[in-house]
């Protein structure tokens, strides 16, 4: 069969032949045939071996999800476990109880495409933050693919307004314009901020902790300098010191470091949270797969996809890409 295969950390995976893969016959692993994968940062990391979970082992497969049909022709969406037989493959290894059937007019791009991105606001709320309809939320890199589906997410599930940080105000105003048709543009605020320290943003620090001065929980996708800064702007501004403020670290696109300010931890009630592989467990994860699962098939999201054949995979890795799509590639 073909896959994309990690020779070396520094370099594309390179789309070569490998065994097909062979199931223990007495084991829980089932052989499927990959229709879609999504290109997501996390794969991105996996394969230079820059994530948290990154081990030395070389070649493999990376690829941790996607949509695929099982020996009995039904639709599955999958999670895969820690292995080098990823999911960017013609087939691939996976465990039934780490995956959701899928109605037959599911579309296995857009599964492919959606539910990495959103499964990280979703757990995010769900999982670690507490978070319950009525309360406001705001995220941080509103204008990536999941921070596009946080705020949609958050919206989705009751939050009275949603307070979305970005660099770009263009991209923000695409971003609010796209939720008038729905109606839910009222409840969403936009906030320009670089959060590059010594960067003279006077002005959008100072709208930033206006509109999170009652915020209850933030999805932070930046981390690095941006959060740093984001703090000594939010926590002064304040209304209540004793309202907690739940701050759920989902990405690190800013940075992988972030120097917080003591002082923040000190002069209101923060709760400093990660989400992810490891502060969520797998059954936690799994469990919210088939209502996550559901939700996207019935369209309940907006993400922008292109597709490439899993063929052109050393082509398509280093091309910059639009930022507002999120690249599927299919088998």
């Amino acid at each position: 069969m073909k896959a994309a295969v990690v020779l070396r950390f520094n370099e594309a995976p390179q789309y070569r032949d490998l065994p097909e893969p062979s199931a223990a016959p007495a084991g829980r692993e089932v052989i499927v045939n990959v229709l879609a994968v999504g290109l997501h940062p996390r794969v991105r990391s996996q394969a230079s071996g820059s994530h948290y979970t990154s081990t030395d082992q070389l070649p493999f497969v990376p690829g941790i999800d996607g949509v695929g049909r099982d020996p009995q022709g039904q639709l599955r969406y999958f999670v895969l476990p820690d292995t080098a037989l990823g999911s960017l493959a013609e087939r691939t290894l996976i465990d039934p109880r780490r995956s959701v059937l899928l109605p037959d007019h599911a579309d296995p791009v857009a599964i492919a495409a959606t539910m990495n991105p959103a499964m990280s606001s979703w757990v995010a709320l769900r999982r670690r933050a507490d978070f319950r309809a009525g309360q406001s939320v705001a995220v941080l890199g509103a204008t990536g693919s999941a921070g596009r589906l946080a705020v949609q997410m958050a919206l989705h599930l009751g939050a009275s307004r949603v307070v979305a940080v970005a660099r770009n105000a263009e991209r923000l105003d695409a971003l609010t314009a796209a939720f008038t048709s729905s109606g839910t543009a009222a409840r969403v605020e936009t906030v320009t901020f670089t959060g590059d320290q010594g960067d003279g943003d006077d002005d959008g620090a100072a709208q930033l902790g206006l509109a999170c001065s009652r915020v209850d929980v933030v999805v932070d996708y930046l981390w690095g300098q941006p959060t740093a800064q984001a703090l000594r702007a939010v926590i002064p501004a304040r209304a209540d010191d004793d309202q907690r403020l739940t701050w759920v670290q989902v990405g690190s696109v800013a940075g992988a470091t972030s120097p917080i300010p003591s002082a923040a931890l000190r002069a209101t009630n923060l709760a400093l949270l990660g989400s992810g592989q490891g502060s969520v467990s797998t059954r936690d994860i799994v469990d919210e797969l088939g209502e996550l699962a559901a939700l996207v098939t019935s369209g309940g999201f907006q993400l922008t996809t292109r597709t490439e054949p899993l063929s052109r995979v050393e082509k398509v890795w280093a091309a910059p890409g639009d930022p507002d799509e999120r690249l599927v590639l299919i088998s």
